[in-house]
């Protein structure tokens, strides 16, 4: 009788690479701008009606609330991430497969019910995303900022391709590899529907195999985890020698080619490391018993330490403090005097770096910036925005491990430095633009860093994917407010009259001082929610990763 063959084996280096590739292939509702033009011919849309399209898009890439939720009341257990990608998976086809017959003739459909399909395909991405960065901290508790920073910057660094294959404008995150097939297969748009709706899915199902949750408390060589981390800063420092020279010497499409086909290498070198750290531990097997034990018996004294001194805490109320043993669920977490606290630094933060990319290109030609400048800036955004996503979550980890610093207390660093490269725009100086857009590329990325990694720290990981999307919707609601409410409204009534466009410093300049002061704001914002957090990640964040043993 034939022996039947082997199931690949799944470990949490297999999650982790698994997830990676997913997110690389999860961004299509960034690809928009592709086939809008076909949307809108084919259905015989105004701008008006296509802007609604756009809308509802918006508002399902962003609202990731439904996901959290299914996350939450899956069953426990290793396979539980599965039930969320597979729901992300059917949102995709449901999506784009009637909209694909829709632009193709074969069944067409009113707006309403296209802003429906919209809506459908673009909470996909929520669903895949919120599978993967749950699923990642589960299977890395000890060093959950780095894991948020490589699923967060993965996809994102997938996106600086998109500037060399396809043009100038920032389509941003995982859509950029999903638009480097469309020009590479010379497709036309409404073909280019069809594959997403069959491209996303189809990786998905192949891969969600793999992602999978494992026990926490088993020991792992970290230095795998560290390469993950060599393979994000290396793609970054060659997306940026290659943007830079695009920009110089303008690289031919031949050479562009190649310089993808480079890429797409660097991105599949995890799977080298998933085997090299499965062969590692298979050699040498983790006895995860004893650490077990530890863990827990520092679980138990940190949070028998924190009941009984929790009444003398500076920083909070006995309940804030003990909240984070609690698992709190999405309900209970609004209750809580921190959960607004962080909504409201997050929509300072990462509401005003919305704004100022929203409207870089207008910033450039209003100060006499170059087309080709402007391009730069808004290819680099990207690599500025990738360092600070990763570089938070590290170094955040790192302070939290060796010092006990919670992570509010880089929110509030971050957003002041934030509030200085808005005033360095807002003065209109020489190369302000440049300085300013870096520092603000920066401190926005840290923000999708460090909001993760805070909310599953304070809040509890059972009802994590919900609370952190909660949490996510401060980004288009304060950059509404500041681009639309205060950037837009201030341009148009510097704008001549009789004209659409401003020119000059004056342009922006209040606008981003504005801006500035609502950073220094959501920075005192977020060191009071450090002061009131600063005991309990010292009592139970902090003696928790004590028990994480190192090799």
């Amino acid at each position: 009788m034939m022996a039947m063959p082997r199931a690949p084996r799944r470990t949490r280096w297999s999650a982790l690479a698994a997830s990676a590739l997913i997110q690389c292939s999860a961004g299509s509702s960034y690809c928009f701008g592709v086939y809008s033009p076909a949307l809108k011919a084919s259905q015989g849309y105004d701008q008006s009606a296509l802007d609604a399209v756009a809308f509802f898009k918006d508002i399902g890439a962003n609202a990731g609330v439904l996901s959290g939720f299914l996350a939450a009341w899956a069953p426990a257990g290793r396979r539980r991430p599965w039930l969320v990608l597979l729901a992300g998976a059917a949102l995709c086809a449901a999506g784009y497969l009637p909209m694909w017959l829709a632009v193709t003739g074969v069944a067409p459909a009113p707006l309403p019910l296209m802003c429906v399909y919209m809506l459908l395909a673009a909470q996909a991405q929520t669903f895949f995303n919120t599978a993967d960065v749950v699923t990642a901290v589960e299977n890395f508790p000890d060093r959950r900022g780095t894991v948020i920073g490589i699923m967060k910057v993965l996809p994102l660094l997938i996106s600086c391709s998109v500037l060399l294959f396809y043009g100038s404008g920032f389509l941003g995150l995982s859509g950029a590899i999903l638009v480097q097939v469309y020009r590479t297969l010379h497709i036309d748009p409404s073909t280019f529907i069809l594959m997403l709706a069959v491209l996303p899915t189809a990786i998905t199902l192949l891969l969600m195999y793999f992602v999978d949750v494992h026990n926490a408390h088993e020991q792992y060589n970290k230095k795998f985890l560290d390469a993950f981390s060599v393979i994000a800063v290396t793609v970054a420092g060659y997306l940026m020698i290659v943007i830079i020279s695009d920009q110089a010497f303008m690289i031919s499409s031949a050479v562009q080619s190649v310089c993808f086909v480079i890429l797409l290498v660097l991105v599949m070198s995890p799977v080298a490391i998933v085997v090299k750290a499965q062969k590692s531990e298979s050699i040498h097997p983790a006895d995860s018993t004893s650490e077990q034990r530890i863990g827990l018996l520092y679980e138990e004294v940190a949070e028998g330490s924190e009941s009984a001194n929790s009444a003398s805490t500076l920083g909070g109320s006995p309940e804030d403090l003990s909240a984070g043993k609690e698992n709190l669920n999405l309900l209970q977490a609004m209750c809580k005097l921190n959960f607004w606290l962080l909504f409201l630094a997050m929509a300072c933060g990462m509401g005003s770096g919305l704004a100022t990319v929203n409207n870089i290109s207008q910033i450039g030609g209003s100060l006499g910036y170059e087309t080709r400048e402007t391009s730069t800036l808004v290819s680099l955004w990207s690599i500025w925005n990738f360092s600070g996503r990763f570089g938070a979550g590290f170094i955040s980890d790192h302070f939290l491990r060796e010092k006990g610093v919670g992570r509010p207390f880089f929110i509030g660093a971050t957003l002041l430095i934030m509030s200085l490269g808005h005033a360095i725009i807002s003065s209109g100086l020489p190369a302000s633009l440049y300085i300013g857009s870096v520092l603000v590329g920066l401190c926005y990325g840290s923000q999708w860093a460090l909001m993760p990694s805070i909310t599953s720290e304070i809040f509890g990981l059972n009802h994590f994917g919900t609370i952190f999307n909660m949490v996510a919707v401060a980004s288009p609601v304060g950059s509404y407010i500041l681009s639309v409410r205060v950037v837009g409204y201030i341009y148009d009534m510097e704008s001549p009259p009789d004209k659409h466009a401003c020119v000059g410093k004056h342009c922006f300049a209040l606008s981003f001082m504005i801006m500035a002061c609502v950073c220094v704001f959501g920075s005192a914002v977020a060191f009071i929610l450090f002061i009131r957090t600063r005991m309990f990640y010292r009592r139970v964040v902090y003696a928790r990763l004590q028990s994480f043993l190192e090799k």
